[in-house]
């Protein structure tokens, strides 16, 4: 995962995918921002991170995990897998990070100003996400790596009747 394992492609995999994802992402804040506002700042603000977290956190890490392994070339089952072993570790670490930056946002910055805010923190949570996958990707890879070679021995022990 050093330097020499630089892939442009995979790169230019992540920016078409942030930029899909980038105008409905912006409509959802948008929508998060004009809804779910009570009288109580408090209650507004923690509607809107718990909404966010519950609502669209699952839906874009699934999408990015699924799309990164499509655009590489995996198969659907394999697309499938990736999305298991990947989506519910950032959810779970989209939790510590996302709330904060959400209640941030909409507790003090006008709402002209969000998006930017939201997109520099994307950018390094995109980074971190693409980690994840490559982790993943790699696991997966030996994974089916270790299966081969245990079919392949499997298959040297069976007798080929004649």
């Amino acid at each position: 995962m050093g330097g020499k394992d630089y892939d442009p492609m995979r790169t230019a995999r992540s920016l078409l995918i942030g930029s899909i994802s980038s105008i409905p992402s912006y409509e959802w804040f948008v929508w998060l921002s004009n809804n779910f506002n009570y009288p109580s700042r408090f209650l507004s603000l923690a509607t809107k991170v718990v909404i966010n977290q519950i609502c669209f956190t699952p839906v874009f890490n699934t999408y990015f995990f699924g799309m990164q392994a499509l655009l590489s070339g995996a198969t659907l089952p394999e697309t499938w897998e990736r999305i298991t072993q990947t989506v519910p570790v950032s959810c779970v670490n989209s939790c510590k990070l996302w709330p904060a930056v959400t209640a941030f946002s909409f507790a003090f910055l006008p709402l002209e100003y969000r998006p930017l805010f939201g997109g520099a923190i994307a950018v390094a949570w995109q980074t971190y996400l693409s980690y994840l996958n490559r982790i993943a990707e790699q696991s997966m890879r030996e994974k089916h790596k270790l299966l081969g070679q245990a079919g392949a021995a499997q298959a040297e022990r069976v007798p080929v009747a004649a």
